[in-house]
């Protein structure tokens, strides 16, 4: 199938169209990871409004505030008790989500400091895990440059990175303080990637279930 231009720039839409009032096996849950911490940031707004959609569409929510759930430097030997249970509780709530969803500003071509440590925390918690991109700038390239980086990273982890992603330019002028979008372009992006972030983690989900189902018959007969 013919790679499609996106409506959003830089991306390609390599999956098939999605129908917006697709039935999955069960309820979807979708773990949300937020890796914005400064101080006036808008990055926010669009992950709120990326779970409120979701919502709006039957599917169950965590969003991960990495503002609010502040985790140590990776690597360092010396965590107080306190940072031993956040990583954990961190831990469990990425496992928890059948999917993901990664929000992040651009810095200096890339994504968020606070997000790359964050992830380099966790791994199992990734595994054959469907995973969208969301990346924000506040200007016209919408953060490309830290998506394709994100998604690099995604394959590194184990997991699969959706091809077609959401990206926001102009952070500063697409949504209000209410988190809601403030342009026609924004709404569509985001139904469209959400429609086909939804079908993509429902399929592995899936294959996923099928795989599981199948070695547990194997053993039974055992």
């Amino acid at each position: 199938m013919p790679a499609v231009q996106s409506e959003i720039m830089g991306g390609y839409d390599l999956l098939p169209r999605c129908k917006t009032n697709a039935k999955y096996e069960k309820i979807m849950k979708v773990t949300i990871l937020l890796g914005s911490v400064r101080e006036g940031r808008k990055t926010h707004r669009v992950a709120y409004y990326v779970e409120k959609k979701l919502k709006e569409k039957g599917v169950e929510t965590d969003l991960i505030d990495l503002g609010e759930e502040e985790l140590p430097m990776y690597g360092l030997a010396d965590k107080s008790e306190e940072e031993r249970e956040r990583i954990a509780s961190v831990g469990k709530r990425l496992t928890w989500g059948d999917a993901l969803i990664f929000v992040s500003p651009e810095y200096q071509d890339s994504f968020s400091g606070v997000l790359k440590n964050a992830l380099d925390h966790y791994l199992e918690e990734f595994e054959k895990k469907a995973i969208g991109v969301v990346t924000v700038s506040s200007g016209k390239m919408a953060g490309i440059n830290a998506s394709i980086q994100l998604q690099l990273v995604i394959l590194g982890v184990g997991a699969y990175p959706m091809p077609y992603k959401l990206l926001i330019p102009h952070i500063n002028n697409s949504f209000d303080d209410q988190s809601e979008p403030q342009n026609e372009s924004v709404i569509k992006m985001t139904e469209k990637f959400l429609n086909e972030f939804l079908w993509f983690a429902d399929a592995l989900v899936k294959k996923k279930r099928e795989e599981q189902s199948s070695d547990s018959g194997d053993s039974s007969g055992q």
